[in-house]
């Protein structure tokens, strides 16, 4: 996940490295529903990032990458000097409808998979967020207009969201929670505040996040971070890092390192299948590498063994290492 676009930079598409085999997900930032003076307009949103990230610009990146997709952040922190809040809507249904008829014409145009919700301010008796972002999801989903969906919260939102997500939980794909606003800057501290908000969220669809030049974890820490709650039986499945406006000033390195990251993750979940169509003839280790395809990566090297060693245990095979079971060959 790559938020792209919120703040001013002309900042391109294509300048951003995509790897293939994995999924690339930019997320323009941001669709707000306000005037450019900043009042509201009742759930009619406009694309408020920047020029250079147009319709045509959009459509050229998924045709040559087509592990690409795009989505579009409803609100974000300010628009200019001014702070944006959720407000309830004097007619929740007309803002639900006004909803869907902008975000699809703009999900037309720009070629747009899926929305973010961003929401970062609200009102302190708020009775109208959970329902009308939920609705307005399902709709999209149910109208076929998106595909994905996610939200964003940080420590200060985390009741409406866990709201959202208790109610919508089925029609929300992945949570980009702002981990860097947790102020924690060391590996075994982003893990806490990992098991805190996995908790909270769903830790399938929980995802660990980056800010570029920003606040909480910086530089290499956050890969030793991510390897961490791998160790700690978190299944590492994406990154959202925000955002590529800052990262075009390093050569997009967060960005590299991560993809690798998780390409080399995958790699491990392809070996776990390969094992378990090589062997699997045998019931109780059809049942250990299943099982294994589920476990935390970071016990996977453990699980492996315990595999080679049974079955040498059994004479099942002569040299564990010229099989393709061992780590270093077929892995």
């Amino acid at each position: 996940m790559e938020y792209i676009g919120a703040t001013g930079v002309p900042v391109k598409l294509e300048a951003v490295p995509v790897e293939e085999g994995i999924d690339f997900h930019f997320i323009l930032s941001f669709a707000i529903d306000v005037d450019p003076s900043g009042n509201t307009q009742n759930g009619k949103f406009s694309p408020y990032w920047a020029d250079t990230l147009t319709p045509e610009s959009v459509a050229a990146m998924k045709k040559s990458h087509p592990n690409v997709k795009a989505l579009t952040s409803l609100s974000g922190w300010s628009l200019g000097d001014k702070v944006l809040r959720w407000y309830t809507p004097d007619d929740t249904q007309q803002w639900i409808s006004n909803a869907f008829s902008s975000l699809s014409s703009m999900a037309h145009q720009y070629h747009l998979d899926g929305i973010d919700i961003d929401y970062e301010n609200f009102p302190r008796h708020n009775s109208s967020f959970a329902y009308c972002i939920g609705e307005l999801i399902t709709l999209l989903k149910n109208q076929s207009v998106i595909s994905v969906a996610t939200i964003a919260p940080y420590h200060k939102t985390t009741a409406p969201y866990i709201e959202l997500f208790e109610n919508y939980g089925d029609v929300i794909d992945f949570v980009n929670y702002q981990f860097y606003t947790d102020k924690v800057r060391k590996p075994k501290s982003y893990v806490e505040a990992f098991k805190i908000r996995a908790g909270q969220f769903d830790k399938e669809k929980l995802l660990p996040s980056y800010e570029v030049n920003g606040r909480g974890i910086q530089g290499d820490a956050f890969f030793d971070a991510l390897s961490l709650l791998e160790e700690n039986g978190f299944g590492v499945t994406g990154v959202m890092i925000f955002s590529a406006d800052a990262s075009s000033s390093n050569d997009y390195y967060y960005e590299r390192k991560s993809q690798d990251f998780l390409l080399n993750s995958t790699a491990e979940e392809l070996c776990a299948l390969s094992l378990l169509l090589h062997y699997g003839r045998d019931p109780w280790l059809v049942l250990l590498v299943m099982g294994l395809q589920n476990a935390p990566l970071s016990n996977f090297e453990v699980l492996q063994m315990t595999l080679v060693a049974d079955m040498a245990s059994n004479n099942r095979v002569q040299d564990a290492n010229t099989t393709g079971i061992g780590w270093s060959i077929s892995c």
